[in-house]
Formats: C-alpha cells, sequence, structure tokens
C-alpha cells in the first residue's frame, strides 16, 4: 500500500486526533443493544511473494493455511479483477466457518465507471461475490483520489440505491471531503441512514483520512505502517482508542494491516491482537510463531 507513504516516516510523529463529536452520538445509539462484540483482524494479501517468511515450508495452499491463522482477510484482488463463482466457492471451501471475506468493489464501479451509470458492473459483482455466502463479511467502496465533492450527487445516487443485504463501507481519499471546504454532514447522514460504515485509514501521509467519524456501529480501519518502529506504538495508540470506543457502544471491529513493504504484516497483526486478547480478554487466535 503505496498511497501516504513518506519519504522519511521515522522522523514523523503518529498521534491519533481526538473523536469528532458525531461519533459519540452513532455509539451511544449503539450502547442500547445488547450485541456481542465482533472482532475480524487481517492482512491485506494472502500470496507467498508478499508475505514472506509467513508461510512455513511445504505450504501448498496458500490461502488455506492463511486461513488457519487469521479470521479475515481485506481482499484488495478483488477490486484487479474479476473472479468466477467457481473461485469463490473454492475460496469458501478452503476457510474455516468462522472465517471472513471483506472484498473490495471492482475497480469498474469506483475507477472507470466512477459511480456513474454503474448498476450493471455493480451487479455482475454482488450476484458473483455473494456466492461467498456466510463468509462474506463487509464490502468496501474505495474512490480514487480526484474523487472529490464535485461529485456528490453521483456518490449520493450509488449510496441511496444500494442494497440492504451487503454491508458496506466506504473509503474517501479526496481532500475536500474531509478539510472544511464542503459541507460534510451530508455524507454523514447519508452514510448513517442507510447504516452505511465510514472507513478509517491511518497512513503516514495524509493524516487528514484519519476523520475517526463513524457512522454506524462497526470501525473499519485500513492501516499502512511504514516499516519503522513506530508501527507498533502507533497499534498501541489503537488498541487505547478502540476499547474506549467498545466501552462507548461499538459492536464491531474490522482492522486490517498494510505496509508499504508487506513482508512485516503478520507480524504487525499478531502484535495487535496479542494486545486485544491481553487487554480486552478476547480469544482471538494470534498467528504462529510470531506473537512475543
Amino acid at each position: 500500500m503505496k498511497f501516504g507513504k513518506l519519504d522519511n516516516p521515522e522522523d514523523f510523529e503518529y498521534i491519533l486526533p481526538p473523536d469528532h463529536l458525531g461519533t459519540k452520538l452513532i455509539l451511544e445509539k449503539g450502547n442500547k443493544e445488547k450485541i456481542p462484540l465482533s472482532v475480524y483482524v487481517g492482512c491485506a494479501k494472502w500470496n507467498r511473494t508478499d508475505l514472506k517468511n509467513f508461510y512455513p515450508r511445504g505450504v501448498k495452499d496458500e490461502l488455506e493455511y492463511y486461513a488457519t491463522q487469521f479470521n479475515s482477510i481485506e481482499l484488495n484482488a478483488t477490486f484487479y479483477s474479476n473472479f468466477s463463482v467457481e473461485t469463490m466457492h473454492q475460496w469458501k471451501q478452503k476457510t474455516p466457518d468462522s472465517f471472513r471475506f471483506f472484498p473490495k468493489i471492482h475497480q469498474s464501479v469506483s475507477h472507470w465507471k466512477r459511480l456513474k451509470d454503474a448498476q450493471e458492473p455493480t451487479d455482475r459483482f454482488l450476484d458473483v461475490i455473494a456466492h461467498l455466502e456466510g463468509k462474506l463479511g463487509m464490502l468496501f467502496l474505495q474512490l480514487p483520489d480526484n474523487f472529490g465533492p464535485k461529485r456528490w450527487e453521483d456518490l449520493r445516487d450509488y449510496l441511496s440505491a444500494w442494497p440492504d443485504g451487503f454491508p458496506l463501507a466506504l473509503e474517501l481519499r479526496h481532500k475536500g471531503w474531509y478539510d472544511g471546504s464542503w459541507e460534510s454532514e451530508l455524507l454523514y447522514e447519508l452514510l448513517e441512514s442507510k447504516n452505511l460504515t465510514h472507513v478509517i485509514t491511518d497512513t503516514a501521509g495524509r493524516r487528514d483520512l484519519l476523520h475517526m467519524r463513524l457512522t454506524s456501529d462497526t470501525a473499519f480501519i485500513r492501516y499502512n505502517g511504514a516499516n519503522v518502529p513506530s508501527d507498533y506504538t502507533r497499534l498501541d495508540d489503537w488498541v487505547e482508542r478502540l476499547g474506549d470506543w467498545t466501552d462507548a457502544g461499538l459492536k464491531k471491529i474490522y482492522f486490517f494491516i498494510h505496509q508499504n513493504m508487506e513482508k512485516e504484516s503478520p507480524l504487525l497483526a499478531a502484535y495487535f491482537i496479542d494486545l486485544l486478547n491481553k487487554k480486552y480478554g478476547l480469544n482471538l487466535q494470534v498467528p504462529k510463531g510470531l506473537a512475543d
């Protein structure tokens, strides 16, 4: 994940900003429902080329092994390729019942059509991805850097028509959505009315995307490490913040870890899972051989 990369990340001071005022109101609504906390933590890819030193010698099927170590995957592959129904069935068969896929919507919808007249590629994507059945977690729609508030009507119309049967998170990257130059409450009201989740992206070079504005009872965090020691202390801060949100009414945590060089992503994920288990009494599996 090269997005938001800095030339000298070791010199940057990483601080999580305060919560948006609207987050408190969202969490208060969630606190009224007695639903157990659901936590999914994973990487963005499962291939051996990126996750070096993660797979033991002799492992033949990367997904099958990955799914014994993590309970989820942020499925970036679906952004680049249109997979078949047969592939969905294979992925489903190779993973345990508790495993969840979190697919990124194909680029034909977000980057080629830019949501305009995008019903046909959306339907095609959903028709296939639905075959993951109970192992489908939450889809996420990532819009390009140059998709700004001038395209608000296209975004509004697309999200307003989104089918309720598919949980969806939205990641916006244009600076104009969060710099105060546009009435962002319009976005938040729409996301809340449709029960859509607002992705929070933590990357060194784009701290504006740490908007800390939840719009549902779900925190969907895309965390991008910079391959420096502070990658770990940043995760310490996230454990504290997520704990505060959970105490206030958060029901679901979806946390996916990237790095500019992906080789240490499983190490970061294992560290994060171990922290969650110790601090909040969870029983998430820590990947073998990766915890302290």
